[in-house]
């Protein structure tokens, strides 16, 4: 995939599955990256586990309090690889046939000459940002999307706090100081922290916005002005 023609977008499993499927979110997304695909550009797609992992280490967890990490990260992985799966079906006419998981196995980025390839979960200890941040480093890709369910990083967590302030540029020293240095299977951070800091060792800039809002990622994808945070 020549890489001044690529996006990598980073699309949280919770856009897909928030409790049950979202098909008119799928529908509209697909439509949208279609016509994107129309004016020749082409598509790496990361998706994570979402809700789905959640349900799945937690109603573990319940059962046996003793599962470790790597049990949990592995009902995560496996999560992705599904929902990943799932996206490949919808895009079968103009999607890569392999979905990648292993960053760093890039035949599969060498040999596509469809306009899609959907990648998924690698290993435990990593989450899909930070697949979507090696990824990013091999094919020479500086920009990321990242799609979740909030419009904006704020500076501390808005639920919690009335004054937590929204943040339209951010720089990584500020944002890594936010988010921490940990990673947890499961973990809800607008970026995980691994991904994190090595998007900041590679200087990348990740774009954070609102995945239900399809004009907001269109107006991004077409250079207009849009809803979301930059971290760069």
């Amino acid at each position: 995939m020549p890489k001044k023609e690529t996006i990598i977008i980073s699309l949280g499993g919770s856009l897909i599955i928030p409790e049950e499927i979202d098909t008119n979110f799928v529908r509209r997304f697909r439509e949208m990256l279609l016509k994107q695909i129309d004016q020749g550009k082409r598509f790496l797609l990361i998706v994570g586990g979402g809700k789905t992992a959640r349900k799945y280490q937690n109603a573990a967890q319940e059962i046996d309090e003793e599962i470790t990490d790597e049990d949990r990260d592995w009902l995560g992985i496996h999560s992705t690889r599904l929902n990943a799966q799932f996206l490949r079906t919808v895009f079968r006419k103009w999607a890569y046939p392999r979905i990648n998981t292993n960053p760093h196995d890039l035949e599969d980025f060498y040999q596509c000459t469809e306009p899609v390839i959907i990648a998924a979960g690698w290993r435990p200890g990593w989450s899909t940002d930070y697949d979507a941040t090696l990824l990013a480093k091999y094919l020479d890709i500086t920009t990321i999307i990242n799609l979740s369910n909030i419009d904006y990083v704020y500076d501390k967590d808005p639920k919690k706090h009335k004054d937590a302030q929204k943040k339209e540029k951010m720089d990584w020293k500020e944002f890594c100081t936010l988010v921490g240095d940990t990673w947890d299977p499961g973990m809800n951070a607008p970026f995980d922290p691994i991904a994190s800091k090595q998007a900041s060792e590679e200087k990348m800039r990740v774009v954070i916005m609102n995945g239900k809002n399809i004009e907001n990622l269109e107006n991004y994808l077409n250079g207009k002005e849009f809803t979301g945070t930059t971290i760069e």
